[in-house]
């Protein structure tokens, strides 16, 4: 049988095959989070037809003739040469995550600690300086503060928040302006706009770390920030099940990143890189989630006779619930609170009483997870070094996942009425 379809073309049929189409990448520049999350960065077609990217596992790609390799070195041809330098898997997911953030490139790293230690490394050399605010991941502030000294930077911690610190903290030698937005684990929110006018007015360099916000409550390239950080490990990945880091900005600022970053070699594997991108393609179906959950759940908490304190920039008792209202689409799903009078042991009791939630380190997981930062981040600390980084005793940190919220309220219930 032969499908006869001449009768059915009209001439405005005509008229509109002759019409220029959009192409791919046109249609994705103006499409929402959740399309960019499963096409930006991909082909239409790949290899063999696959719709999800294959996963390739050359370190090193051949070149046909010595004039294909000249092409390439003198930069007519864009395509990998070692996987130090890049990988097609790294490629396609550094496009995705670029668009998420609406920024003009993506760096991608085996982990976010290397991801931040990468950028540092690259812009700064002896005898400069950085401004940190004090709230922040005990890691970056162990690096920077431990390890950069060793080569002569110097690290300057001022309040959170406090922008006329952070401007007197200023000098010539600075060079970059750190913060999260929100904060690890007071979860404070940082007034971008103030934060991108103290570094414009002194030319210095901005880094927002965005982790713990995501590209779907927060997009710091918009507010005029330099450089964006994310734990690729958290939300991004979203599955508890691979390291990755990135660092987001322009393609003339991230160009010696990206150099050294092959010297370097901290680089991603390309299984890694496609449960990324796997993760990536329910990013915002999740995100909605996680900020449904940890504000209910944050809500519960407060509401509880056994909570001394709820930190969530979701409630209009943080302190700064207004900025995070103004610069957030919402609030994420991690959760920090403290047991009224409770010591480190019994605030334990309750951790350990939890039973969805697994008592773990990180975050951003579909699965929820609990611990106490006293034990899990600060053990090694001295008391005086606790206090002075706002870590409680009777503190703890609880990750939504995307479990039932129900369910979670239910077993927190029974966890602190144990």
């Amino acid at each position: 049988m032969t499908l006869d379809i001449s009768s059915n073309t009209t001439d405005s049929d005509a008229v509109d095959s002759n019409r220029p189409r959009p192409s791919h990448s046109d249609i994705l520049a103006n499409a929402g989070l959740s399309t960019k999350s499963v096409h930006a960065g991909e082909p239409r077609q790949k290899a063999g037809g696959s719709i999800s990217a294959p996963i390739v596992t050359a370190s090193t790609f051949t070149f046909e003739s010595t004039d294909d390799l000249l092409r390439f070195v003198e930069g007519h041809e864009d395509r990998p040469e070692y996987g130090r330098y890049g990988t097609p898997n790294e490629k396609s997911v550094e496009a995705k995550l670029a668009a998420l953030d609406g920024a003009e490139e993506a760096i991608l790293y085996s982990s976010g600690m290397a991801a931040i230690v990468g950028l540092l490394m690259t812009k700064l050399s002896a005898g400069d300086e950085i401004v940190f605010f004090d709230q922040c991941y005990h890691r970056s502030r162990e690096f920077c503060a431990k390890h950069l000294a060793r080569f002569g930077v110097v690290t300057r911690q001022v309040p959170t928040g406090d922008f006329a610190a952070m401007e007197a903290a200023i000098n010539e030698s600075t060079k970059m302006l750190v913060s999260e937005s929100p904060t690890n684990p007071h979860l404070t929110v940082v007034d971008l706009e103030k934060f991108v006018a103290v570094g414009k007015a002194n030319e210095v360099e901005t880094l927002i770390d965005a982790t713990l916000a995501t590209p779907f409550n927060i997009r710091p390239i918009e507010y005029g920030v330099d450089y964006v950080l994310h734990s690729a490990t958290k939300y991004l990945g979203g599955h508890n099940d691979l390291l990755a880091g990135s660092i987001c900005g322009s393609k003339e600022q991230l160009e010696p990143v990206r150099k050294l970053r092959g010297i370097l070699g901290s680089v991603n594997s390309s299984h890694n890189l496609y449960l990324l991108e796997r993760g990536l393609k329910t990013f915002e179906l999740r995100m909605q989630r996680h900020n449904e959950n940890g504000q209910r759940i944050a809500e519960f908490l407060e509401a509880h006779p056994r909570v001394e304190r709820v930190y969530y920039p979701g409630l209009a008792s943080h302190p700064t619930h207004a900025t995070a209202a103004l610069q957030m689409r919402g609030f994420g799903g991690l959760i920090t609170f403290t047991i009224k009078d409770a010591d480190w042991k019994e605030t334990s009791r309750v951790v350990d009483a939890a039973r969805i939630p697994r008592i773990a380190p990180s975050l951003g997981g579909v699965e929820s997870l609990i611990e106490q930062p006293l034990v899990m981040s600060y053990f090694s600390c001295t008391p005086e070094e606790r206090i002075r980084f706002g870590i409680a005793d009777n503190m703890i940190r609880m990750s939504c996942g995307i479990e039932n919220a129900e369910d979670l309220i239910a077993d927190l219930k029974q966890a602190l009425d144990a």
